[in-house]
């Protein structure tokens, strides 16, 4: 095994297609499938399986190509470092479910970043997305939200990835609308309450393939409204909270100074107790750098500041 044999099977895996990769390579077709025999046979394992829809990684080729991204990615680092500029540049990313208690502990934390040159990349996606963030695209750190229930499937999980995991935050959804909205003035509102009025939901927070089928969610966001608006970003909620009085969400509880500079309330919501859980995730290999632990100190405070002492 030698250092191309792993950089061509990464990206066999990227593309799914040996074509595609030797395309990517600039090597032939013939070639790369040689290569990757080769690699198989001295590893005396399959790395992929040759199907109908392309290059599908084996059981045996999953654990080989953890491995592979992590060495190709050293690599990389290193050419960075000798063949391009010297100036050591800080990088820090993270996969993030939508939470403006998550979003605060971020704004707080680019606030604090020194003058060295630094790449930060902050993406708001779903569970499935942010692992596979980890284990493909190089992100070192993770946020992933889960149902509490699910816990023990979660942790199995991320464990044979090879990925450690850490309790931010267990919290109950609250309702959010606006502090002109017809409910606003009910301290109790149950979930018939809710009927007519409009449900915003960000569009892909669930991740079926992801929860086993005896503990999947209640409900998703949505299925229970008669009117639905699916967002896809978080920065429109609160425009159409505060502008259309009929709407609302179940959120992650919301920092205080965001109701106020939107005219919003958060309210309990009487059928919506279950437990869900923010989980902080890196591969069990990765050592957490300095700006890791300056963004985790501003999520804990944060969330100390958002967040219920006790669910």
């Amino acid at each position: 095994m030698n250092i191309m044999q792993i950089k061509y099977a990464v990206e066999v895996a990227r593309y799914g297609s040996i074509n595609k990769a030797a395309e990517a390579l600039y090597i032939a077709q013939p070639n790369l499938s040689r290569y990757i025999r080769e690699l198989e046979n001295d590893l005396g394992i399959t790395i992929f399986k040759r199907t109908y829809r392309g290059m599908v990684p084996t059981p045996d080729g999953e654990i080989f190509l953890r491995y592979a991204r992590q060495i190709q990615s050293q690599i990389d680092d290193i050419e960075r470092l000798y063949k391009g500029e010297r100036t050591h540049k800080q990088r820090f990313s993270i996969s993030v479910p939508r939470a403006s208690y998550i979003a605060d502990a971020f704004v707080q934390f680019s606030r604090r970043i020194d003058v060295s040159p630094t790449e930060i990349y902050y993406m708001e996606t779903n569970t499935r997305r942010a692992v596979q963030n980890m284990l493909e695209s190089d992100y070192r750190l993770g946020i992933i939200r889960y149902a509490a229930d699910n816990d023990t499937y979660f942790k199995s999980l991320l464990d044979d990835k090879g990925i450690a995991s850490q309790l931010v935050a267990d919290f109950t959804y609250v309702l959010l609308m606006s502090g002109k909205s017809p409910l606003a003035a009910k301290e109790d509102i149950c979930y018939s309450d809710l009927d007519g009025m409009i449900e915003i939901a960000h569009g892909d927070p669930f991740v079926p393939s992801m929860q086993p089928a005896s503990h999947s969610d209640e409900t998703q966001d949505g299925e229970n409204a008669g009117r639905s608006i699916f967002l896809f970003e978080r920065g429109g909620q609160f425009d159409l909270l505060c502008e259309n009085e009929q709407t609302y969400m179940l959120v992650s509880p919301i920092p205080d100074k965001l109701l106020k500079r939107y005219g919003l309330i958060q309210r309990p919501c009487l059928g919506r107790q279950r437990v869900y859980r923010d989980v902080l995730i890196h591969r069990k290999e990765y050592e957490l750098t300095e700006l890791d632990r300056l963004f985790i100190a501003e999520l804990t405070e944060s969330k100390r500041r958002t967040l219920p002492a006790d669910v």
